[in-house]
């Protein structure tokens, strides 16, 4: 599938790729390299994320809802106002992550109190079912 110029495919090399507004639902994407990848507004729900390298990828108002991104490298990346809602990030790298904003599910603060801990601004997520 072409998307932007983009080849999107699982274990492909989207490094700083330019995706804003990319319409990706269910799209598999895992062992990508989406490092500082632009996914701004991005329709990525149920995406199959899972180890991808998305470090210092800017997420804003992406929709990630229900998206697999176990192990998923999320290490400074911008997720304000991103809607997580029952995303699986078991085992995902948030360190740094700003979470300012983000939508998640009640369940996961327990769930994932490990990698939530990690990311900035969690006291500044927004909780709903």
């Amino acid at each position: 599938m072409m998307v932007n110029g983009y080849l999107i495919e699982p274990i492909c090399n989207l490094r700083c790729a330019k995706l804003e507004g990319a319409n990706l639902p269910r799209q598999g994407l895992w062992q990508s390299s989406l490092w500082k990848a632009n996914l701004k507004r991005a329709n990525l729900r149920g995406a199959h994320l899972g180890c991808a390298e998305m470090a210092e990828a800017d997420l804003r108002g992406a929709d990630l809802r229900g998206a697999g991104l176990q192990n998923a490298d999320l290490g400074g990346a911008d997720l304000r106002g991103a809607d997580l809602r029952h995303a699986d990030l078991r085992g995902a790298d948030l360190r740094g992550a700003d979470l300012e904003g983000t939508i998640l599910s009640p369940d996961m603060i327990a769930k994932l109190r490990k990698e939530l801990s990690r990311a900035k601004n969690l006291d500044k997520a927004i909780l709903r079912s």
